[in-house]
């Protein structure tokens, strides 16, 4: 049967994941703070969000007519986005491993928590912080441990040059600081 004969509720929807997949046999290592940040977030769907869009849905459900109600639709569906996004938090949650850079040991070495400056093939200069998978946020320098900069800078002592791997051809970085703890 065409789709265009079958009521929006008959089509399946695909769910699509709600953050980064975590690449086969590796550990979803997270920083004190990501964790927090993912909590809050928990918090704040489950407590504050939730509850608003079941208020929402509980008025336009008594408003009649389910099938051409807006209000009811788009709250239902905003429901599930909620409920899923909640599902990949908790599921996150329970299998982080939090690893906390300000007890780092070894502060000469590029080690998970790391802030590192290194300087490239243009002489210019770049800050970032490896962190963990569920917690990047690149306008703030903060960068994936799997990402391919990161890769390349993790083992890297003060003033080593390591090679990135673009797909523009080979990068050398060098590394020009490196510092643990709160940045």
């Amino acid at each position: 049967m065409s789709k265009a004969f079958t009521k929006e509720t008959d089509i399946e929807e695909v769910e699509p994941d709600d953050g980064p997949a975590l690449p086969d046999g590796v550990k979803n290592y997270i920083t004190p703070e990501g964790m927090a940040r993912l909590r809050a977030e928990l918090k704040e769907l489950r407590t504050v969000e939730r509850p608003k869009i079941v208020d929402i849905v509980a008025w336009a459900a008594g408003n009649g007519d389910r099938s051409e109600n807006g209000d009811y639709i788009y709250g239902k569906k905003r429901l599930r986005e909620i409920d899923r996004r909640m599902r990949f938090l908790l599921k996150r949650m329970e299998i982080a491993e939090i690893v906390d850079p300000a007890q780092q040991t070894n502060r000469d070495r590029v080690l998970f928590g790391a802030a590192v400056t290194y300087a490239d093939e243009e002489d210019s200069e770049h800050t970032v912080r490896i962190v963990g998978i569920d917690e990047t946020r690149p306008e703030e320098g903060e960068i994936s441990w799997v990402s391919p900069v990161a890769r390349a800078l993790l083992g890297a002592e003060l003033g080593d040059v390591v090679t990135l791997r673009a797909p523009g051809g080979d990068v050398e970085l060098e590394v020009l600081e490196i510092s643990y703890g709160a940045s």
